[in-house]
């Protein structure tokens, strides 16, 4: 199958990243390659751009459509969370701008082995790379009752995940659980049939949740925003694509703590803490896919893009 994966306010993200054409940019989620695309056009031979991927399928289909751009672009296999660093030792010291389109591809959803989507009865698999041990199969067979239910109330947000983590150990007693089709089957059981006709899949969170889990992403966020912040050059900016409130929360705090990172009482008449402001928030409102996008790509619904930008001597 071949990686397809549209990319979600594609125009809103290069308007935003304020693309010189010899800046050094940073895109830490490639997928195949459609916004590095934009980038590396726009961009001379004086110009960079490196790309990050995990996923081995991915950063190949990234490598083919940004040929064109080969002079000027660098596809690494490897987490965002390592970019930094794989880019110190590159030799670089700073970017001027950093991309991240957060969350699973068109390709992986729709990917049947991969075990991303409730829509086929596959393997549970779920990861984004799959060099990882650690796979949805081993959390849904492996983890306690109550780590289930942690996991998909905290990451899927699900109101009935007391009992989907019930059922999901009901189950198991009887056979391991290796399919999404049996795992959506247990967590059709676990809902009542009145509140399935509203809301969407059943499955839809608990999928979300287990998907988060397996790829540690919203730790690999958090640990990253604070190193990429500082990574930018003076007026560089950041810009994050989020899909669900989880990650929107996380990058709406680390952005609001680095343009005030004060941490002395609010009746103090003077800062004496020291910490000085990295930048400033570009996008006090996140800036949301217009209706031709949303008519075009329903998957494009719940994406939030956030823009942070760095100022002089900042932090």
């Amino acid at each position: 199958m071949e990686f397809k994966h549209t990319s979600v306010l594609l125009q809103e993200t290069i308007e935003q990243l304020a693309i010189k054409e010899d800046g050094i940019y940073m895109d830490g989620t490639l997928g195949g390659g459609g916004h590095s695309y934009e980038i590396a056009s726009r961009l001379d031979k004086g110009g960079k751009l490196i790309g990050f991927d995990q996923d081995e399928e991915a950063t190949e289909a990234a490598r083919r459509r940004l040929e064109p751009f080969k002079d000027r672009v660098t596809v690494v296999r490897s987490n965002y969370c390592n970019a930094v660093g794989i880019l110190r030792e590159m030799g670089i010291e700073g970017v001027d701008g950093i991309l991240l389109d957060l969350g699973v591809s068109s390709y992986q959803l729709d990917t049947l082995e991969r075990g991303f989507s409730y829509k086929y009865d596959t393997a549970l698999d779920m990861r984004m790379d799959r060099r990882q041990a650690l796979t949805a199969k081993d959390i849904v067979n492996d983890y306690s009752e109550a780590e289930l239910f942690r996991i998909i109330r905290d990451y899927g947000e699900d109101k009935f995940a007391k009992n989907i983590a019930k059922h999901i150990v009901m189950a198991r007693e009887d056979k391991p659980i290796e399919t999404t089709g049996e795992l959506n089957e247990i967590i059709k059981a676990a809902i009542p049939a009145k509140m399935r006709q509203t809301g969407g899949h059943p499955s839809k969170k608990t999928f979300q949740a287990l998907r988060i889990v397996c790829n540690r992403e919203l730790e690999v966020l958090e640990d990253s925003l604070e190193s990429m912040i500082d990574f930018l050059k003076p007026e560089g900016r950041l810009c994050i694509i989020t899909f669900h409130s989880l990650e929107d929360r996380i990058v709406k705090r680390a952005f609001r703590k680095s343009e005030n990172p004060c941490t002395c009482p609010p009746d103090f008449p003077v800062c004496v803490c020291g910490n000085r402001p990295k930048g400033k928030v570009v996008t006090r409102k996140p800036i949301l896919p217009g209706a031709e996008e949303l008519t075009g790509n329903k998957r494009s619904k719940s994406a939030k893009l956030r823009v942070f930008e760095k100022i002089a001597g900042g932090g």
